[in-house]
């Protein structure tokens, strides 16, 4: 076949709504004569750790979104004349943005695939055209099609121009406007990866490679605390663009989920990708038959999901599950701890605030990096439990502590020790939620859901996620304000309530392929 016939194949392709034929392992093998290194590119065995870790800088990305807020907030609240409610504003705005976000990572990922798989053989196109013949723009409207029609390529660019708005603001208009793009590309990352590494991971390693999720974000956390001791805040925004742009060439080198490919009808690209994904020493007959099985019986019960199906078991209670989860995570308050971590070490007294916030940044990757390993053995239910009985506990010892520091002498010894065991709590709070509340309730999301529903039910369980994010962010400066004591008071309440949650409804997924958890709710 030659280069102009693909290339009219290529002409034909565009008439579907997004590109996703074929991969980029596929497309070695029809383009032999351009793509002599295909042959070598095709007997290498991509590891799952590999393209997990490719990913994964998404999250880190994710996270170090989170956590600029909190160093930068004396910076830039006097380099720009902010008050508390106008970087409260700001602070929230991400969590708006993610909204946007989720409410279109389901569908994207849907239609054009959790990440791309044509950049090679469209480059080469462009190479091998004469820039004024027609078929070169032709291959030039490929490319950029690629580059549009990419779940994390999609995130990724808003991203980075969120990231220079942020670092040239003069005023809050770039400042809110960095602030809304940088949100919008962590909406679509928060859904799409979990997703994916889900779906690329076998069996026993998916709780682990699962976890990774959470662990990135947390190390972006820290980065940006980190960092944010060293570096004037308009240079962190610069370096918040570092992860991103790895992103984008790494994603040039990982495969396509195969789940995702069997369901849009790619039965050889399907079959490659697993494969890819194994080791081509590996037999893959049996998870290949399951998941056709599974992609079948959905076809079978419905080609178009609404929202009316919704109201069905097998539908309507893993994504309660997931929902649940996902809103309990933000309603402890976590995100209103590590976006103003320093405002709450200085009115607990530490004189040190940012080194002590950057402090519970390690412990807390340390933390969800013990959970990681922890998940396939311990199981989600158990490590679910203990996180939120600590969150509840902890919480409750802050509250004390900052209501006691009310009846005290600011120069009393008895304040000092209240001071101390305030922060011990706040530490106490940010393990225990790594250790369980922070990286299961998206591994469990991404573990549960339907395939045929997966988009719809993703992107609502993501969207209610980044509101609840959104809601607490933008309440918690005002509510410490208030009252800190009652603030996590509040907080306490909402972590006793999860662990009757979990207790009641939540599943066990350890063990489990992802097909036998959809027969789970049949």
């Amino acid at each position: 076949m030659s280069l102009r016939d693909d290339t009219e194949e290529g002409r034909n392709d565009l008439r579907r709504p997004f590109i996703h034929t074929g991969s980029w392992y596929r497309m070695g093998s029809r383009q032999s004569s351009m793509m002599g290194s295909s042959q070598i590119i095709r007997d290498s065995s991509i590891s799952v750790l590999a393209c997990v870790l490719i990913v994964a800088l998404g999250p880190i990305q994710f996270g170090f979104t989170c956590g600029y807020s909190s160093p930068t907030q004396a910076a830039i609240t006097r380099d720009l004349g902010l008050t508390v409610s106008e970087y409260s504003v700001f602070g929230s705005l991400s969590n708006v943005g993610a909204m946007v976000g989720a409410i279109a990572s389901g569908q994207i990922a849907e239609y054009i695939g959790r990440k791309g798989v044509c950049f090679v053989l469209l480059i080469l196109e462009l190479f091998c055209f004469d820039p004024f013949d027609e078929l070169f723009f032709l291959a030039l409207l490929n490319l950029l099609l690629f580059f549009l029609g990419q779940s994390l390529m999609i995130a990724a660019i808003p991203n980075i121009i969120g990231w220079l708005c942020i670092s040239f603001a003069k005023d809050t208009s770039f400042l809110y406007m960095g602030r809304l793009l940088e949100g919008f590309g962590v909406g679509i990352i928060s859904y799409t990866v979990p997703v994916y590494i889900a779906e690329i991971a076998p069996q026993n390693m998916r709780g682990g490679l699962g976890s990774v999720n959470q662990l990135s974000v947390t190390i972006g956390i820290m980065l940006a605390y980190l960092l944010g001791l060293f570096v004037p805040w308009r240079i962190l925004a610069v370096l918040g663009i570092l992860p991103c742009t790895i992103l984008i060439p790494g994603l040039f080198f990982i495969p396509e989920s195969p789940r995702w490919l069997a369901k849009m009808g790619m039965t050889d690209d399907f079959e490659t990708s697993l494969q890819v994904l194994r080791g081509f020493e590996t037999d893959i007959t049996v998870e290949v038959n399951e998941i056709k099985r599974s992609v079948a019986s959905s076809t079978k019960r419905s080609s178009t999901v609404r929202f009316v199906d919704l109201k069905r078991r097998r539908y309507y209670f893993p994504l309660m599950v997931g929902i649940g989860l996902l809103v309990l995570q933000q309603l402890g308050g976590i995100n209103g701890v590590l976006f103003y971590s320093s405002t709450i070490f200085e009115s607990a007294g530490v004189t040190s605030s940012n080194a002590a916030t950057f402090g519970v940044g390690a412990i807390q990757v340390v933390a969800t990096a013990i959970s990681t390993w922890l998940v396939d053995k311990a199981g989600r239910r158990l490590l679910l439990t203990i996180s939120s009985v600590g969150m509840t506990i902890s919480l409750v010892i802050v509250a004390a502590a900052f209501y006691l520091k009310g009846f005290v002498s600011p120069d009393s010894d008895m304040y000092s020790m209240l001071s101390i065991l305030s922060v011990v709590g706040v530490v106490a709070m940010v393990v225990s939620f790594s250790l369980g509340m922070g990286p299961i309730p998206w591994l469990i999301m991404s573990e549960i859901l339907p395939v045929n529903i997966k988009g719809l039910a993703g992107s609502i369980a993501t969207l209610a996620n980044w509101f609840f994010s959104w809601l607490i962010t933008m309440t918690a400066n005002l509510l410490l304000a208030w009252s800190s004591g009652g603030t996590f008071t509040l907080y306490a309440v909402v972590c006793a309530f999860t662990v009757v949650f979990v207790t009641l409804w939540v599943p066990e997924t350890k063990g489990r392929t992802l097909e036998e958890l959809q027969a789970l709710f049949r």
